[in-house]
């Protein structure tokens, strides 16, 4: 499974959000296989990510993307948010964590 953090520019804020999943699938004491990347919102396509996590400004510009495997994060800040948002996938995925 490979979650993608995305961005405008791909660097700041996707890298931070990117780090933060991680950090948290170690914290959750997730054993399953999971990658996560980051990336700009304009090279993102479908089969980059199983699951992609964006801010709500960016919504519109992915289109091209299954809008059923966009994560919205109305704070990239929140762990408490992120830590919500990603057990929801991984219960969802049937991924077993803390």
């Amino acid at each position: 499974m490979k979650f993608e953090a995305l961005c405008q520019s791909g660097l700041g804020s996707s890298f931070m959000v990117q780090m933060n999943i991680q950090n948290l699938l170690q914290e959750e004491n997730v054993q399953a296989e999971i990658e996560v990347d980051h990336s700009d919102i304009g090279s993102a396509t479908a089969d980059q990510a199983d699951y992609f996590f964006l801010d709500p400004t960016l919504k519109t510009s992915a289109g091209s993307l299954p809008q059923d495997r966009l994560i919205i994060l109305e704070s990239l800040v929140d762990a408490n948010e992120l830590k919500e948002k990603v057990n929801a996938v991984l219960d969802k995925e049937g991924i077993a964590h803390d």
